[in-house]
């Protein structure tokens, strides 16, 4: 069960942002979600990419114009989800689930294409969005109006899920699939209730760390992010301890994919056309 990534949009920034003592060299970094086929659950979706509810309409909240504004992502057309899941085989209607590793815009934007989906995603750090007010959730990077509004009752909490350890000495994960398949590891710091992937049963096991680290130069080199990038995190020094155990992972034999690394990877879908 190989997963696949597409990209749904590019985001020029400078490699200095991102990287600790990196340079002024232009990154396009990439805005990744996955889909991974699964034998019994179908095609089952790995957030959800940007979208036009992010760039685009003017129903949008003046605080998400201001957001796309400065994080400026440029939509990559064949790297929607119902246009790579078509390229796939697939429509939206087969995606039964989608995994949610964490509630930002660019994760979540997407999941208006599939209003029959349940969700699995830390309920926790759902019901304190639903608490909050517009302005504190978006000092977490929160936009509620990109959240469908029924998610209330669509929701799986990954807590609940079954503890299976994880290969490669990466610790315990939860079960998402029921076989041990797909483990989501807690991967704290980013953002609230942030969990990366483990795809267990590979022959080389693979970690998709997400927000982790922006770069895996950064993942590589044991570096942090630059400023102002390095403010993005809800809580630093638990982001130290989970980039720490990513590089461990990676340092025992593991594959890592981010969500953000510009460089293509054996798992990256071949993109169409270019941001």
């Amino acid at each position: 069960m190989i997963p696949i990534f597409a990209n749904s949009a590019g985001i020029r920034v400078s490699e200095k942002l991102v990287l600790q003592g990196g340079c002024w060299t232009s990154l396009n970094l990439k805005t990744r979600y996955g889909v991974v086929v699964h034998p019994t659950h179908g095609p089952v979706l790995i957030d959800s990419g940007y979208g036009p509810s992010v760039t685009e309409g003017r129903a949008r909240s003046l605080a998400l114009k201001a957001y796309a504004r400065m994080t400026g992502p440029a939509l990559v057309p064949d790297g929607a989800p119902d246009v790579v899941l078509r390229r796939l085989g697939y429509s939206c209607d087969a995606v039964r689930t989608i995994v949610l590793t964490h509630f930002h815009a660019d994760h979540v934007a997407g999941l208006s294409l599939f209003p029959n989906s349940r969700i699995m995603a830390c309920r926790t750090t759902f019901d304190a969005i639903q608490a909050r007010s517009e302005i504190a959730n978006l000092r977490h990077g929160i936009f509620k109006e990109l959240l469908p509004g029924d998610l209330t009752d669509r929701i799986v909490d990954v807590a609940g899920l079954k503890d299976v350890q994880a290969p490669l000495r990466l610790g315990p994960g939860k079960d998402l699939l029921g076989d041990g398949s797909l483990l989501a590891i807690d991967l704290p710091g980013h953002a609230e209730g942030h969990f990366g992937l483990c795809f267990a049963r590979l022959e080389k096991p693979l970690l998709y760390a997400v927000d982790v680290q922006w770069v895996l130069k950064a993942v590589v080199d044991q570096r942090l992010p630059g400023f102002p990038a390095n403010l993005v995190a809800t809580d630093a020094e638990a982001g130290k301890m989970s980039a720490k155990r990513v590089a461990q992972f990676r340092a025992k034999g593991g594959d890592v994919v981010l969500c953000h690394d510009p460089e293509q990877t054996p798992y990256d879908l071949p993109e169409t056309s270019n941001a």
